[in-house]
């Protein structure tokens, strides 16, 4: 199915057809591929508004997941009953705030990648809440982007390589 990438902010120049082509690669290696997904790009503005709404967090951020199946174990592919139901969510990819916390020797467009690929991996039930939730998503981002490494060439860690 499709993957829709949209790109609504202008505050950071943005090309879309690496972060699709990788995104593509990354979708197959979750086995995924035949789900709709839409990335959305925005800035802080629209980030930090989202994550008020939604989280009470009234700060930008890098990314905002919204899956389409709620209550996925981790990992689990979703078994839609209908046609429509073949999709995974909307990741919102905060750009501006993603090139703002880049450090000098980072490849923007590698780490889009690595925050759309924790983003998708929420579609999937993978949560960050607990050490062992953690452990889990950890563990399927890094196999996931040691592959799209591997077919690329690039050398992605994961995003939550820190957080316990």
């Amino acid at each position: 199915m499709s993957l829709v990438l949209r790109n609504l902010q202008r505050a950071i120049p943005l090309r879309r057809v690496p972060l699709r082509q990788r995104m593509e690669i990354v979708r197959s290696i979750l086995g995924v591929q035949k789900f709709d997904l839409g990335i959305i790009c925005v800035d802080n503005k629209s980030i930090q508004h989202i994550n008020r709404i939604y989280r009470q967090k009234n700060i930008p951020t890098d990314v905002l997941s919204f899956p389409f199946h709620e209550n996925l174990k981790a990992g689990e592919i979703p078994q839609p009953d209908f046609p429509d139901d073949y999709n995974l969510g909307d990741i919102f990819l905060g750009v501006e705030y993603i090139f703002q916390q880049c450090k000098e020797n980072e490849n923007y467009y590698d780490i889009l990648t690595v925050t759309a690929t924790h983003g998708l991996c929420h579609l999937l039930g993978f949560t960050h809440n607990t050490e062992a939730t953690w452990q889990k998503m950890y563990q399927k981002e890094k196999q996931v982007l040691e592959e799209l490494s591997q077919r690329t060439g690039a050398r992605l860690q994961p995003l939550s390589r820190d957080l316990f």
